[in-house]
């Protein structure tokens, strides 16, 4: 399958896969911005639709998985097209919410398309690259992701803006419309197929793998350390470096900017050296947490030291979800899915020590030193999951 649809240009199907990990990535982010609008809108206070945010990442943790165990055996090309018409729907539903529950209920349905669409996309593109360039197309992947931080949120922010928040969600709608047809169109309909395909049972035992659970602690770690620092980083950026407010958008742009291409980077080192690329990008982003607890009060060495972090950190998502998947690869659709909820199981937690550190009163200059903790505990993950799976190759095959 993969030499087949390289021949004839696999990258066209991965931009398909690349738009629709652009529309989940902006759906989901899109409400950090709105919020305020919606709170005011909606008669609630920001805590109160600040649960668009949480319940929006309980529902990928938990409804994606079962949604995947209880659609195992749909063909995935068709399984997505299914999930990005719930998607749309989801979409026009947050759209047309008069109301704060309503607009809650319609964001749970878009967040439990996000796990199973994340997956099968991961699933697809592993298996339509050219063998040897499968971190390649996982990072393709996650770019999309990136450049809805670049471009999908401040285009949505500025036309919710311009025309109400809604008309934000109506964009999504339309967008995630238009990838399904792209999708339809560029996808092949045997796409990310095993040649036996795998059944419940299967799947579980896949997922509960020692080596996956390993990797998914790991990236749960890598997750906590990230946003202890990223939930919080407008304030600790103005009222602790001294960063002008209006600067801040340039300055998140720079980050994501950059990030963009320290992702593409990483997959392409990956697919030549996938553990020294890891403990690479690891000790690097802690080495840097700790510069940057060090020149916190100086604005520039700030924008520096966060601009490198995200430049080096961003890679880290492609090979260790490449990684997990490559190991289950007889049965990859629920763990697939299980790594967006690793990752969303440490925002939520990652947000919540780094809230509870500053009324503890730490203050914001603590949380670098916090966010490396956490990530050098994702490297101790890493180098077990790396020791498994050498122990496992050395060890005899059963007579």
């Amino acid at each position: 399958m993969a030499g087949t649809v390289a021949n004839r240009g696999w990258l066209v199907p991965m931009a398909a896969l690349f738009a629709t990990i652009f529309c989940v990535g902006t759906a989901e982010l899109i409400v950090l911005a709105l919020l305020p609008n919606l709170a005011a809108d909606l008669a609630v206070d920001i805590p109160t639709a600040g649960l668009l945010i949480t319940g929006y990442a309980i529902g990928v943790a938990i409804a994606s998985p079962v949604l995947t165990l209880l659609t195992g055996n749909v063909p995935r090309r068709k399984l997505l097209l299914v999930m990005l018409a719930a998607f749309v729907i989801g979409n026009a539903l947050c759209a047309v919410s008069t109301v704060y529950w309503m607009l809650l209920a319609a964001r749970l349905i878009v967040a439990c398309c996000h796990g199973v669409m994340f997956g099968i996309a991961m699933v697809i593109a592993m298996r339509i690259a050219p063998e040897g360039r499968q971190t390649t197309a996982v990072s393709m992947l996650i770019t999309g992701f990136t450049l809805a931080t670049i471009f999908g949120v401040p285009i949505g922010t500025a036309i919710g803006n311009a025309l109400g928040w809604r008309a934000t969600f109506w964009a999504i709608a339309i967008i995630g419309g238009l990838a399904a047809m792209v999708v339809a169109t560029f996808i092949p309909a045997d796409a990310g197929e095993a040649a036996k395909r795998s059944n419940l049972s299967a799947e579980l035992r896949a997922a509960v793998r020692p080596y996956v659970l390993i990797a998914f602690t790991a990236m749960t770690f890598y997750m906590i350390g990230v946003f202890i620092l990223y939930a919080y980083l407008i304030p600790l950026v103005t009222t602790v470096s001294g960063v002008p407010i209006g600067y801040v958008p340039l300055l998140l742009f720079a980050m994501g900017f950059v990030g963009f291409f320290g992702n593409l980077g990483s997959g392409r080192l990956a697919d030549w050296r996938h553990y020294p690329t890891i403990f690479s990008i690891l000790a690097a982003v802690i080495v840097l947490l700790l510069v940057l607890a060090q020149v916190i009060s100086s604005s520039w060495g700030t924008a520096i030291a966060l601009s490198l972090i995200w430049f080096i950190g961003f890679g880290y998502a492609a090979p260790a979800r490449t990684r997990v998947l490559k190991a289950v690869k007889d049965a990859p659709n629920l763990t697939s899915t299980l790594t967006s909820t690793a990752f969303n199981v440490g925002i939520a937690i990652g947000a919540a020590i780094g809230g509870a550190a500053i009324s503890a009163g730490w203050g914001y200059g603590a949380l670098p030193l916090l966010s490396a903790g956490f990530i050098s505990l994702a490297f101790l993950g890493t180098l077990a999951q790396w020791a498994y799976e050498r122990r496992s190759m050395a060890a005899p095959s059963p007579a």
